[in-house]
């Protein structure tokens, strides 16, 4: 990594607001769905089975464990839980991590129209504030052309809530009777509040994006799509901030894989590895 003056950051960023800025060159930009095609497409080639649509429903245990789904049944030896949105409903229905519970918060974006997108060349990011949970909005030029501006970070009322309107009895029931919740609401409400104007505001939205970019305006928005985050909040009301895996029995459980877990995959994916094989006493 390097520390750029303002004179090297307009050099790679000239339309960019800063007093300096970090370099990271080894950053890039990848097609996900192809990475996620290209993962399937290895575990299917060493035998392995890949069954999109299914939900569990139920686990039995013994010598082995029955995983009971919504497409039949599967015995096993171990299970390795990497669920996301309902990584946590699957720790519960094992028996098992009852402290933490995901939380979904839905990240919205607007895209720069393509006659302003030479305003951004790479990926322009904020520096993080401490006193608050998320990054806030940055800019991330996308592999197939065009520029993501965004993200905010609303509460969603439905885990796998992408829309303003999708809403869950369930889900929104577990999140409001977990009293962690309520601890998190009393610390992050002022933080909470803005990110919600900013969800229904396009010029609040605008405002904190023109910090990065002063040029960008109204009219250079539009519209982009969204994303749902798998945050895990623990009862004590802090959302969890690192990685946290349970090891219980024969299981191990995947609770929270924070930013960047995508581009983190692999090695995330051999830490896994190593963590099964030391719990499962594999070879």
């Amino acid at each position: 990594m390097k520390l750029l003056g303002l004179e090297e950051l307009h050099e790679l960023e000239p339309h960019s607001a800063g007093l300096c800025a970090l370099l990271v060159p080894t950053t890039g930009i990848t097609d996900y769905v192809a990475v996620c095609e290209k993962y399937a497409e290895l575990v299917i080639a060493q035998g392995g089975v890949v069954s999109t649509h299914t939900e569990v429903i139920g686990f039995a245990r013994g010598t082995e464990t029955v995983v009971e789904t919504t497409r039949g049944t599967f015995i096993t030896r171990h299970v390795i839980n990497c669920a996301g949105l309902h990584s946590d409903r699957i720790s519960r229905m094992a028996g098992h991590e009852r402290n933490v519970v995901i939380v979904p918060f839905r990240g919205e974006y607007y895209d720069l129209v393509p006659e302003r997108e030479h305003l951004v060349r790479g990926l322009i990011y904020p520096v993080p504030d401490p006193r608050v949970p998320f990054l806030g909005v940055h800019f991330t030029r996308r592999i197939h052309g065009g520029v993501d501006a965004g993200p905010n970070a609303v509460l969603a009322f439905k885990r796998e809530g992408y829309r303003r309107s999708h809403f869950n009895l369930r889900d929104t029931f577990c999140e409001l009777a977990y009293p962690g919740f309520w601890r998190m609401a009393a610390k992050y409400w002022r933080s909470g509040l803005e990110e919600f104007q900013r969800s229904f505001s396009k010029k609040g939205f605008v405002s904190e994006l023109q910090r990065l970019v002063p040029e960008i305006r109204d009219s250079d928005l539009r519209p982009g799509g969204a994303g749902v985050r798998a945050q895990a909040l623990g009862r004590d009301g802090l959302l969890v901030d690192d990685f946290h895996f349970v090891r219980a029995d024969s299981m191990l459980h995947v609770l929270n894989v924070p930013s960047p877990a995508a581009t983190a995959s692999l090695p995330i994916g051999r830490a896994i590895v190593q963590m099964a094989q030391e719990s499962f006493q594999l070879q």
